[in-house]
């Protein structure tokens, strides 16, 4: 018998907005699964990401779970952890950097699949496009300013920066973050995690 799960990953390959690329056997890049208690929502899937099928598993990645505290086996492997991206496929290159993820996709496919997830308690957005949309923030809000008040978003979402080595120089800037937010972070997803 098919699950619920297998039917929207069906859904998603053929719907014809996907069509480009279900038509050179590129598969959606996610991870969703009833017993997950953290939902991580980033922007898109990079060209290696899409190309290896596995999602933060770059230096960025590195970065992200040291930032949440936990191990490359909690992270993959233990069920727990939700991965909805903003687009569940790479958007292509554009200019200095990749494509935003397509503005139409998550508001498709992400309710079908939380509806699937009810035990997830605590999403984590990670990056402008997550935030943006999930906070139903103006586009002159900054992102330094939501994460700096992340708590008034809890108990629901935390929100933070992309964890690309190229926010470095924010981090620098921004030394609340590595004091105050990411302890906070940590200690949240433990207790989550060990309950």
């Amino acid at each position: 018998m098919q699950s619920k799960f297998q039917k929207i990953f069906q859904e998603i390959q053929v719907d014809p907005e996907n069509a480009v690329f279900t038509k050179q056997g590129i598969k959606p890049l996610y991870y969703a699964s009833s017993s997950a208690r953290i939902n991580i929502i980033g922007q898109a899937p990079g060209r290696i990401a899409q190309e290896k099928m596995k999602f933060w598993d770059d230096p960025s990645g590195d970065r992200l779970r040291a930032w949440l505290g936990v191990s490359r086996d909690v992270f993959y492997n233990s069920g727990m952890i939700a991965i909805l991206p903003m687009d569940f496929y790479y958007p292509g290159k554009g200019g200095s950097s990749d494509l935003p993820p397509r503005k139409d996709f998550a508001p498709k496919w992400h309710p079908q699949l939380l509806k699937l997830m009810p035990n997830i308690q605590l999403t984590i957005l990670v990056g402008a496009y997550a935030t943006r949309r999930y906070l139903h923030l103006r586009y002159k809000d900054r992102l330094t300013d939501v994460v700096r008040n992340y708590r008034q978003y809890l108990p629901d979402y935390f929100s933070i920066v992309h964890p690309s080595p190229r926010n470095q120089v924010w981090e620098s800037k921004n030394p609340w973050f590595k004091q105050k937010v990411i302890p906070d972070l940590q200690r949240r997803i433990q207790i989550i995690l060990n309950n």
